[in-house]
């Protein structure tokens, strides 16, 4: 299989299965350190006499570094970055990952084991993941750990498949062909055609093939039916085309929908448990949060107030739309300046906004304007992760042109999000489409353990000011 599904998220077989290597590395690191530290004394034997449990502590390193590696984005299966920038964020990783030890270490003196020891974990550590990932960027991502795909259909359909040609799009995927059906006009290159008077089942039982993607533009011709069962009854995945674009893209091709296959497919689940258990993370998070950032949170309010001439409002509140199209009022620090949409009425932020103050410039691109937003979640406005919420003025205008964009609000709006994460900042109605893509992604498929991860991963925006304006 491409990929697995764990609380209702798809997560790309390649890099789980890389995850679950790097964790074995990180975990292996430490007891094979102590066996080479103290070899001539007894090896691991002897680290555990007199150091403590090596096996505990070892978790410990693998779960920080993992923790830290995800929240760098070295998981995400859609990036697009050549070997160097991975071993860019790796080596970042492996920075944050010490210093975060560090300071545990420094807390909890009682897990320490050792400077030297602790050095020679991290190598082998570090020198271990990267071999790891120079051999998965470099052979086994490609060669080894892909599923035979075949696409049942040549027409303008099957064609949207045709668009996912870079590497990261088609991972954990290898597609064989197009099966034409006689009634389709080809939209596809010729020679991705497949060629044969076979019928399907016949083809892709003989040919390995392990999952069949149905892209047919009309079902009502000759659609092979029986053919396509056969192959379901013979251990074949057969899926629809919009749910393989769901898992590969991870994203909602809003292009594609219909009512049927929102009727039908997984997700869109909701219920008391997950409510109640999304609302406590969001009253624990943010509260942890708003005592963490107070310092900063009055360095930013000082800063705006100070720029302004001691003057000027701090905080700027602006009515959003939230779950259910209820409307509310956001709470943000003052980026621009006072009255910036006096004269024009709402209107997209753009790049290098003339209306964004200097102090302003700052606290967007680090999304510390953002931060008392803390008090919208606590109020239940808000979630800490959700769509972004929009102004009625937007939501109004982008509802009556793109389909389904009223479904962004069956649930509640966040400070972070699946979008925010995925797609740049977005100011025209194409990046709201776009961005709806992800959002519907979300909204389908969210749950407590996908809000966490996303929280995690939100930490590489935040670092480097990423899709800010």
């Amino acid at each position: 299989m491409s990929s697995i599904r764990v609380f209702n998220h798809h997560i790309s077989m390649p890099f789980a299965l890389l995850a679950v290597i790097e964790a074995g590395i990180c975990y292996a690191s430490l007891p094979l350190a102590s066996y080479i530290r103290f070899f001539e004394d007894g090896g691991l034997a002897y680290a555990n006499e007199t150091i403590g449990s090596i096996e505990l502590r070892a978790l410990l390193v693998a779960g920080v570094f993992m923790l830290v590696m995800l929240a760098m984005g070295l998981y995400q299966a859609q990036r697009r970055e050549n070997i160097w920038n991975i071993l860019n964020r790796v080596t970042t990783a492996y920075i944050v990952g010490s210093l975060v030890l560090s300071i545990i270490f420094y807390m909890y003196p009682v897990v320490y084991f050792g400077r030297g020891l602790f050095v020679l974990t991290l190598v082998i550590s570090f020198l271990g993941i990267v071999f790891t990932r120079i051999a998965f960027e470099s052979w086994l991502d490609e060669h080894v750990l892909h599923k035979k795909v075949l696409v049942l259909g040549a027409g303008k359909k099957a064609s949207w498949i045709n668009r996912l040609r870079r590497k990261a799009d088609r991972r954990g995927i290898k597609i064989v062909g197009y099966y034409k059906l006689d009634h389709e006009q080809n939209c596809v290159e010729d020679e991705l055609v497949i060629s044969t008077d076979q019928k399907i089942d016949q083809y892709v039982l003989e040919n390995g093939i392990e999952e069949v993607v149905v892209a047919v533009t009309d079902r009502r011709q000759n659609f092979p039916a029986t053919e396509l069962m056969n192959c379901r009854l013979s251990g074949i995945d057969v899926v629809e085309l919009p749910t393989f674009l769901e898992r590969q893209m991870a994203k909602v091709y809003i292009e594609l929908l219909d009512p049927s296959w929102i009727i039908f497919s997984n997700g869109f689940k909701q219920g008391t448990i997950k409510a109640v258990g999304v609302r406590a993370l969001d009253v624990f998070a943010s509260s942890l949060l708003l005592i963490v950032t107070s310092p900063l949170l009055i360095l930013a309010a000082l800063a705006i107030w100070l720029e302004s001439g001691c003057k000027g409002s701090i905080f700027y509140k602006q009515t959003r739309v939230g779950q259910h199209n209820k409307p509310f009022e956001l709470l943000k620090f003052r980026s621009m300046c006072e009255n910036a949409e006096a004269g024009t009425g709402a209107q997209w932020a753009t790049q290098n906004d003339s209306r964004v103050t200097r102090v302003g410039k700052f606290i967007r691109k680090y999304r510390i304007d953002e931060l008392p937003q803390i008090l919208n979640i606590l109020k239940g406005q808000m979630s800490l992760v959700g769509p972004r919420p929009e102004r009625p003025e937007f939501v109004g205008e982008l509802s009556s042109k793109i389909p389904f964009y009223s479904e962004r609000h069956r649930v509640k709006p966040g400070l972070a999000g699946w979008a925010q994460m995925r797609y740049p900042y977005g100011s025209s109605e194409n990046d709201a489409i776009e961005k709806l893509k992800f959002d519907l992604y979300y909204v389908k498929n969210s749950s407590l353990i996908f809000n966490i991860a996303i929280l995690i991963q939100t930490a590489e925006i935040v670092l480097w000011g990423k899709g800010a304006r």
